[in-house]
């Protein structure tokens, strides 16, 4: 069933973004960073929150657990409403070229 929760939230899209190669809780938050080129850093509880909630939608599965930390990966589930809110994001941009037009100012 694919996933129809409405618009992600920016935490959710990272996060996802970030699981496009499995990784754990730690490394996890700096990917997010990183890939976000430092607009987003987003503290553990935040994170395992939303692990939680991308566990329970079927975006993200747990690869590994050796007790002390768990690795994530991104489902196809996940890699499809990944790209499905990437295409939402766009739009909205696109959109927003109204702006650049003179309209506004």
């Amino acid at each position: 069933m694919p996933y129809e929760g409405g618009p992600m939230t920016e935490a959710m899209y990272y996060v996802l973004l970030a699981l496009v190669h499995p990784n754990h809780g730690y490394q996890l938050m700096n990917e997010i960073e990183e890939v976000s080129k430092g607009r987003v850093k987003m503290g553990p509880g935040t994170m395992y929150g939303v692990l939680t909630r991308l566990q329970k939608d079927k975006l993200i599965v747990v690869v590994n657990d050796d007790g002390r930390r768990k690795t994530y990966s991104i489902t196809e589930d996940g890699r499809r409403a990944l790209k499905g809110e990437y295409e939402r994001l766009k739009s909205m941009v696109d959109d927003g070229k109204i702006i650049k037009e003179d309209r506004y100012e």
